[in-house]
């Protein structure tokens, strides 16, 4: 029942909710604000999960690309049969090599699933916001066009 007050909140906010609440507000989401509402909404929560795909990317890629380090280091490590007897450092340097790789590969694997896991929490309390207030719009006595 605090029609203008709403109107007021959403002018002077920023962000994708406050847009499609100040364009059904302004009319332009005809006489079926609801699937407007729906509509446009979709299409924002898509440009989110958008960016969070090359998160996603990272997270698989980075352990795959450790292992890899740990494959080739291994080759190293073992190459050394072709090597006289006696040269531990041969064997050594190809096995630091593969433990480096792997390390590195897991710390970016976890930093990346840690940022993922931020911004897909924050992007579900985003849709659940937008929910809320998308319900709240649909039960004013008011229309939203007026």
């Amino acid at each position: 029942h605090r029609y203008d007050q709403a109107r007021q909140l959403a002018a002077g906010a920023e962000g994708g909710l406050p847009t499609i609440i100040n364009e059904i507000f302004q009319g332009e989401g005809g006489t079926d604000v609801r699937a407007y509402m729906e509509m446009q909404s979709g299409i924002f929560v898509s440009k989110l999960r958008s960016r969070l795909y090359y998160l996603s990317v990272i997270v698989t890629l980075a352990p795959i690309l450790g292992l890899l380090g740990t494959i080739s280091g291994m080759i190293r490590a073992f190459s050394v049969l072709n090597v006289q007897s006696g040269q531990a450092v041969a064997i050594t340097g190809g096995v630091g090599e593969a433990l480096i790789a792997t390390a590195f590969g897991l710390c970016v694997a976890v930093l990346a699933l840690v940022v993922h896991s931020y911004f897909t929490q924050r992007l579900d309390r985003i849709i659940t916001d937008m929910e809320m207030c998308f319900s709240a719009l649909e039960t004013m006595p008011v229309k939203a066009g007026q």
